[in-house]
């Protein structure tokens, strides 16, 4: 059986254990590993996450499949992208899953989930960022009803960037 939970402090060890294993499989190829390793390094800590899941506007919610944790979320409500005129629209900054759960169908029902958690915070739509080399999130967020609305750097390290598309889902 799968299970949605939303995260909260206690869970930011597992957050940084879960986002290092599910990041470096889609983007450690994205730039060098030098640069992988210090983006890693200075993101994914612990005391990181305890940071953010402090931080009331970041929704954090775990995804369990048979009760182990496989993938993650992050949406933020009433976050404005720079593409996009209406207001009242979610960032889904995140959202990972361990390579092993991939093409199950896990991403559809979490993102799913956080689409419903936003209609029902009065949200007109959901935007993310994606690396435009990802072209199996890319094909999965079309597939989904996202069309890409703009592109933006996404600052690696002060070494380096990649290049990312603005996607949007309008409700």
């Amino acid at each position: 059986m799968n299970e949605i939970v939303k995260a909260n402090l206690k869970d930011a060890k597992i957050l940084s254990k879960l986002s290092i294993e599910s990041f470096l499989p889609a983007h450690s190829h994205s730039a060098p590993k030098k640069e992988i390793d210090e983006y890693v390094s200075k993101n994914f800590t612990e005391e990181n996450y305890k940071k953010e899941l402090s931080n009331l506007l970041n929704n954090y919610y775990l995804y369990f499949t048979k009760n182990k944790i496989s993938g993650y979320s992050k949406v933020v409500f009433n976050d404005t992208c720079p593409d996009i005129s209406s207001r009242n629209i979610s960032y889904l900054s995140r959202i990972y899953f361990l390579e092993e759960f991939y093409g199950k169908g896990f991403a559809k029902e979490l993102l799913e989930f956080n689409c419903k958690l936003c209609k029902e915070n009065n949200q007109k739509g959901i935007w993310l960022k994606v690396w435009i080399e990802n072209k199996r999130a890319i094909q999965f967020y079309k597939k989904m009803g996202f069309r890409i609305v703009g592109e933006s750097g996404f600052k690696v390290t002060e070494n380096h960037s990649n290049p990312n598309y603005h996607l949007y889902l309008e409700f």
